[in-house]
């Protein structure tokens, strides 16, 4: 408050400050968009994004992963590889898969009965009730007797993809202490029992009786249209669920190599100051085989990569154990790189290329052997902006590439890597959301005095931790908020414009190694 002096003496009075901190915005928020468990899923959760931040998160809001025909949980899995390659924060906005044929009707009960019938005089047997959907992966029911005089005791084993439930010497009669009812019911995860008939024991088994819960060979109509791009659209609209979100920074829509959906994912990526990661044509092989040749050609369509200065496309799939099947299984590499960013952002800073030896890849058995590299064969993919994946011996599988999709276009050199368009962008995000006080506050020399402060420590603070280029703050960047750059009519316009620049590291994407050899010295 202003000080009246009444008296002789000394006054304090507390001034508000004119610097604002500015507090540096995310940088790897990632945001997955694909189809999710078509029964597990929450209803809620439908076309909304839901934000977690782990994968226990996602399994419980979107029911983990499924198998099902031709379409896999590329989204499951892709959560999966980001958070176990270092990611930490991510949304997810769940679709519901399609079946090929538009006219069937799913089955609204997807817990199948299964009915083990002991093989002796009366109709005597166990129905056992799958607590999982069957339709989409079998269940197995193994009852092994044991043999006498214990033949009224058996020991009972269930699978379910990689998941075993054993349940040992377990009693068929209804009096015994470890009786099949009250041993596995409570105790089971995956499946409850119950007698059929009145037990007639003792019993003898003559064989290993084994079924299946589930359609084993699938019922007609319920295999999974691969993606339809209509499904992606209302996603990237204004006013969806995901517009409405405050802040993201990748966006990965995992398995879906579509000229559409690619254009209309980085349209919104421009948008909203983010960067989208591309998956290519599953099967696009090294040696050019696919749709690599520009013009791209997928499986059954003329594909073009669209130009977008936010984006980055990453090739080629990755192998890994698919954890329902037990069997290899191939993976798009968006999500395992979504993760790289991640864990570069925080060892080394956004402004560090998410590529390199130290980009080793997690829980990956390696390229897919199509999609080996040579040096030869990646010299004409990087001009193209099409990043490799490598397998190095005595390293692992690393990114090795940091192109952005304008790679090829000369009017963008600027933004031709991929950490010096994420470092504008995490700039934009970080003023954008940290200005506002700014707003209706008297637009003179004081404010832009504050405006330049403000914005000069925070960059310094960057150029301390080796964000830029230059070896002083000067030649590092430059803030400009004055009267060159806001006139009398801005000012009548209710404007204040803010001019920053910045000097960004670009990645030493070649080594030259030269040798020179000196001839004719003395020998001592």
């Amino acid at each position: 408050m202003p000080i009246t002096p009444t008296y002789p003496g000394i006054y304090i009075e507390e001034l508000p400050a004119t610097a604002h901190t500015i507090t540096a915005a995310a940088t790897s928020i990632t945001v997955f968009v694909g189809y999710t468990h078509p029964f597990k899923t929450k209803a809620t959760n439908w076309g909304k994004a839901v934000r977690i931040f782990n994968f226990t998160e996602y399994e419980r809001e979107f029911g983990g992963l499924y198998v099902s025909g031709v379409i896999q949980s590329h989204v499951a899995n892709a959560v999966n590889q980001f958070f176990l390659n270092g990611g930490s924060d991510a949304y997810v906005v769940g679709l519901q898969p399609r079946y090929r044929d538009e006219a069937f009707i799913p089955p609204t009960d997807h817990d199948v009965v299964l009915a083990a019938t002991l093989p002796i005089g009366g109709a005597t047997g166990f129905t056992f009730t799958a607590q999982e959907p069957t339709d989409l992966i079998s269940m197995t029911v193994t009852i092994n007797p044991q043999p006498a005089p214990f033949n009224d005791t058996a020991d009972i084993i269930i699978t379910y993809g990689s998941r075993a439930e054993t349940f040992r010497k377990v009693s068929l009669k209804p009096a015994g202490p470890n009786y099949i009812d009250t041993t596995i019911n409570g105790l089971s995860s995956l499946v409850s029992v119950a007698p059929t008939t009145p037990p007639n024991y003792p019993a003898t088994f003559v064989a290993v009786n084994q079924s299946n819960l589930g359609y084993a060979t699938g019922y007609p109509g319920a295999t999974w249209a691969t993606y339809s791009a209509a499904d992606f659209g209302p996603v990237f609209q204004q006013d969806s669920s995901l517009d409405k979100v405050d802040i993201f920074n990748l966006l990965v829509i995992p398995g879906v190599a579509d000229q559409s959906v690619w254009s209309e994912g980085l349209a919104f990526c421009e948008r909203k100051q983010a960067f989208g990661i591309l998956d290519p044509p599953r099967q696009d092989s090294a040696d050019g085989g696919g749709s690599l040749n520009l013009p791209l050609i997928g499986e059954d369509f003329e594909l073009v990569i669209p130009k977008s200065v936010n984006g980055a496309l990453y090739f080629p799939y990755l192998r890994a154990t698919d954890p329902i099947t037990t069997l290899e299984a191939e993976l798009p590499p968006s999500g395992y790189v979504a993760g790289i960013y991640a864990r570069t952002d925080v060892n080394r800073g956004v402004w560090k290329a998410p590529a390199g030896l130290e980009t080793t890849v997690v829980n990956t058995t390696g390229v897919v052997e199509r999609g080996r590299m040579t040096d030869q064969r990646q010299g004409t993919l990087n001009p193209k902006g099409v990043n490799c994946l490598r397998d190095f011996p005595g390293i692992g599988t690393v990114v090795f590439g940091a192109r952005t999709l304008v790679t090829e276009n000369v009017a963008f050199q600027q933004w031709r890597y991929v950490p010096v368009r994420r470092m504008a962008l995490f700039l934009e995000q970080t003023l954008y959301r940290n200005l506002g006080w700014a707003i209706f506050e008297p637009n003179d020399e004081p404010l832009w005095v504050a405006i330049r402060t403000s914005i000069e420590s925070f960059l310094l603070s960057l150029f301390h931790q080796g964000a830029f280029q230059g070896d002083t703050p000067s030649k590092a960047f430059q803030v400009k908020c004055d009267a060159s750059t806001t006139t009398q009519q801005d000012i009548d316009n209710g404007i204040v414009n803010i001019v920053v620049a910045f000097a960004p590291l670009k990645p030493a994407e070649f080594v030259i190694i030269k040798i020179a050899q000196l001839a004719g010295q003395s020998q001592a």
